[in-house]
């Protein structure tokens, strides 16, 4: 029998498109769930999917790849989309993606499935990195856009005429789509869409509010090494451990909470509710040591770039040879980004406190206010006569 590869969560959606599989496609589905660090069971994704018959699921714990080969990157282009949005969903699709085929060609699988929206970006995201990996070699089944179901009344009663157990809170009105993985939690949908509409507090799942944050301010303590961040207050960790210490300990600070109307890559614009702890204060901090490691040139050859990286990145094309360049760039002179920077949290604000490395970029003899012999007054004055010269050029 033919197979599908079905990226799967377990929920009420994917398992009405696994049934919808089956029966559409006359196949067999393996059902692949990618652990990014986003709150999931095991075992009612077992469960779920072997009430609907399937022989094989499969669960990859990927939250240590998905922090090192895809996160730091990312984080050491300080990729911010129009200058918001952290891209804690976008950066997540192309590693599912790229395991989808992988496991799909492992299995000789003619197909693979996702579980993504007409209207959204996650399509567009998931099927380049089909593409990139698989070509016209393994079919993409798309069903929000080959099914004839256009409301959660008719996946309800879908549902109930498969024998596909609905969740209570799932029986009513729609509820907000959340997406969560080790680096961020995204909110959509219901009384959002109205941008005339405040958040809920109770929507917000790990970060509290600033009014309920502690009255004192916490110190913490990052450490770099060829850019990428090594240790938490002394302690080196893993990649996955350091960014699960940092979602801790400036969620409880009320650090890392954004609400923005975005530009889909679609052509829409959506509402959403963005968390993203460890990742706010990795920005942050990565920021500040570069400021004291990084030449100038080489700093504002990465700011230019970094809007098109960014876009890039939420547009779905992280595997592009275009964003590949742009990485060497980002990458260029990683080996000098090593030290440590000290940060306070208040109440959801960041405030660089210290930063300490041993790289030379920085010079305290140059830059003091107190007489010195090393700053050639009569080269300023030529730098300033020559840059005047240079306002009447075209």
């Amino acid at each position: 029998m033919k197979k599908i590869i079905l990226a799967y969560s377990g929920g009420l959606d994917t398992s009405i498109i696994l049934r919808w599989l089956q029966n559409n496609y006359k196949a067999e589905v393996i059902a692949y769930t990618a652990d990014i660090g986003q709150e999931m069971s095991k075992k009612k994704i077992i469960r779920n999917a072997k009430k609907l018959g399937v022989k094989k699921v499969i669960i990859e714990n990927l939250k240590n790849i998905f922090v090192k080969d895809y996160v730091f990157p990312m984080i050491r282009g300080h990729a911010v989309y129009e200058g918001t949005y952290l891209l804690g969903t976008s950066i997540a699709r192309p590693l599912i993606a790229k395991r989808q085929i992988a496991i799909a060609k492992k299995f000789k699988a003619f197909a693979v499935s996702h579980g993504a929206t007409g209207k959204g970006n996650d399509q567009v995201r998931f099927e380049l990195g089909y593409s990139y990996f698989a070509g016209k070699r393994i079919k993409t089944i798309a069903p929000w856009r080959e099914w004839k179901m256009q409301s959660r009344a008719d996946l309800i009663k879908y549902a109930k005429k498969h024998q596909i157990s609905i969740p209570k809170d799932k029986k009513g009105a729609p509820p907000f789509s959340v997406d969560d993985n080790i680096f961020h939690t995204s909110t959509e949908g219901k009384d959002l869409e109205n941008p005339k509409n405040s958040a809920p507090e109770y929507i917000f799942q790990r970060t509290i509010s600033p009014e309920k944050a502690p009255n004192k301010k916490t110190i913490v303590k990052v450490r770099f090494r060829n850019s990428d961040p090594i240790a938490i207050n002394g302690v080196k960790l893993s990649p996955e451990k350091l960014l699960e210490k940092l979602n801790y300990i400036a969620g409880k600070n009320a650090v890392g909470r954004v609400d923005l109307v975005e530009n889909r890559f679609i052509g829409i614009k959506s509402r959403g509710v963005y968390e993203t702890p460890g990742g706010t204060l990795l920005y942050v901090a990565h920021r500040a040591i570069e400021s004291v490691t990084l030449d100038r040139k080489t700093a504002h050859e990465k700011e230019r770039i970094m809007a098109e990286y960014a876009e890039l990145i939420y547009n779905g094309y992280w595997f592009s040879k275009r964003r590949l360049r742009l990485q060497k760039i980002i990458d260029r002179k990683r080996s000098q980004v090593s030290g440590e920077i000290v940060l306070s949290l208040y109440k959801g604000n960041v405030t660089i406190l210290s930063r300490r490395t041993k790289n030379k970029a920085y010079s305290m003899k140059k830059v003091s206010f107190e007489e010195n012999k090393s700053f050639n007054k009569k080269k300023v004055e030529n730098f300033i006569k020559f840059h005047s010269k240079q306002l009447n050029k075209g």
